[in-house]
């Protein structure tokens, strides 16, 4: 099974076009949400590992599942000792504010505890999202229907990449916050003569 990186499940799950347009077609456009992410990475990443408080912190750790053929790195994982063991905390560190009515940044918190619990053999049951602009915490749950929703969305992406066809365009609340917005175009959605055009240009082997 070909490797798919995380930040793909995220953009998945945030909007299937924009996961096609940046993995398949290799488009990308910066703005000021992209360029804030960056930085906020980069200073995730480029934190030391430390022990405080009795909770030992890594960063910018190389994560792998070969059951779900994942790749890619966690922003900044926690260990806190629970009877005599160390337990992985993963925190995805996010620019903004939580998308209201999009699981994205769940799903892809998820999908990192997956890749650490089969690297470790461990069950870990939570991590966080931190979020830039509350500069705050959120606690998030590896429930049952959070794992299951997360192995959807990673079926999903391989079967997008296995058939290398980028989505129409779908106009969602949060398309105007997309880097990609000018390219997409998902105005067009809602006009029915653009609709029909583009439709029979897809039927067309």
């Amino acid at each position: 099974m070909p490797n798919i990186m995380l930040s793909a499940l995220q953009h998945y799950a945030f909007c299937p076009r924009q996961c096609a347009l940046i993995h398949l077609e290799q488009a990308w456009q910066e703005n000021e949400h992209t360029v804030q992410g960056c930085l906020l990475h980069k200073t995730a990443h480029g934190g030391k590992n430390r022990m405080r408080d009795g909770i030992k912190t890594a960063t910018g750790i190389e994560l792998r599942s070969d059951r779900l053929g994942l790749h890619g790195k966690a922003d900044v994982v926690e260990f806190h000792q629970h009877n005599g063991q160390w337990i992985p905390y993963p925190v995805e560190y996010k620019k903004g504010a939580p998308h209201t009515g999009c699981d994205a940044d769940e799903v892809q918190l998820c999908a990192q505890a997956l890749c650490l619990e089969e690297m470790l053999r461990i069950n870990i049951a939570e991590g966080a999202l931190f979020y830039g602009q509350t500069r705050r915490r959120r606690r998030v749950s590896f429930s049952p229907a959070l794992r299951k929703r997360t192995e959807e969305v990673i079926h999903a992406v391989h079967a997008l990449f296995a058939c290398g066809k980028t989505p129409p365009p779908q106009k969602k609340p949060w398309c105007a916050s997309c880097s990609l917005h000018e390219l997409c175009l998902p105005e067009l959605c809602t006009n029915q003569a653009s609709c029909y055009v583009r439709k029979l240009c897809e039927d067309v082997p």
